[in-house]
């Protein structure tokens, strides 16, 4: 009861928030949302001692489910038996994707981890390319890579280093599925639904970990407010803006999210990073922007 009333009220107020995304530029929203993600990321963090980032991705999910489904109200009958596997697979690289990110951020600085995570993004923008100028997109993403392997001398965990690299490619999974669950589901129906069945595949796993302290009254409120900065708030203002710019320029701004987590880990959660560890963010952060702006055909 507890958790529909805090969503219900969530709702109210998003609704009366709707005049905020219309009164800020695009670059505005893009940026807005790209920080709301990372604030999102290091409240979650400060849960992972008390619930695990298992329990931390559950309460996420579920919050996040419950806000979507309640804002779109999807019609869940009269679709094919193909997109009803389509969601499934859908909500299923979107909880694998944030169980191995989360995992990754109880190991590694934020900006890494965000950092990394990026080069799923960067091969889907690649992919099939043959172009002689998306091999230094690769190069610098590489090298960037390379500079984080404990074979460099810097202080990585390497499980938290493939964990995040598990899912970026779940992140490049997620990307192109999602223009099918688009086509098949108006709106943010398919959004809503994935988040939903990502919820339930995470709550074993999630509830077995976090245990009681998932019903304390104040985590609980944290687990909503991770919900909102992580998903629905960025999702929306994600959305409004790009009604309002191309999908390169979105593409390129989204680019800097890395630099904005380092900035974000560093002020939230007093995360300083290395010279190699910097070296390797602006080195990804440069191939993910390139491979953007210079994308064929524009």
């Amino acid at each position: 009861m507890k958790q529909n009333a805090l969503a219900m009220r969530t709702i109210h107020r998003l609704r009366g928030l709707r005049a905020v995304p219309g009164a800020v530029p695009p670059v505005g929203l893009v940026m807005l949302g790209i920080l709301s993600v990372q604030i999102g990321a290091a409240f979650a963090k400060s849960l992972f001692p008390v619930v695990g980032s298992s329990g931390t991705v559950f309460l996420r999910l579920a919050f996040a489910a419950l806000i979507l489904m309640i804002a779109w109200r999807p019609r869940v009958r009269g679709h094919t038996g193909r997109d009803y596997l389509l969601v499934l697979f859908f909500g299923l690289v979107f909880a694998v994707m944030n169980t191995c990110f989360y995992a990754s951020l109880d190991r590694l600085p934020l900006g890494v981890a965000v950092t990394v995570e990026f080069v799923g993004p960067l091969g889907v923008a690649v992919f099939g390319s043959r172009r002689l100028l998306d091999l230094l997109w690769v190069v610098l993403a590489a090298g960037g890579i390379v500079l984080l392997t404990p074979l460099s001398g810097v202080q990585i965990d390497p499980v938290g280093l493939a964990l995040a690299l598990l899912a970026g490619l779940c992140w490049a999974a997620y990307i192109l599925i999602s223009v099918r669950v688009g086509r098949a589901f108006p709106g943010g129906n398919g959004l809503a639904l994935g988040t939903a069945v990502g919820a339930v595949l995470v709550a074993p796993i999630g509830i077995w970990q976090g245990g009681p302290q998932l019903l304390d009254w104040p985590l609980l409120a944290t687990g909503a407010a991770v919900a909102l900065l992580s998903s629905v708030i960025p999702y929306s203002f994600e959305l409004e803006a790009l009604r309002k710019m191309p999908a390169r320029v979105f593409g390129v701004l989204m680019s800097v999210e890395p630099a904005i987590a380092a900035i974000v880990g560093f002020v939230v959660l007093g995360e300083a990073l290395g010279e190699r560890e910097l070296l390797a963010l602006g080195l990804i952060t440069a191939a993910s922007i390139g491979a953007t702006k210079f994308r064929a055909g524009n």
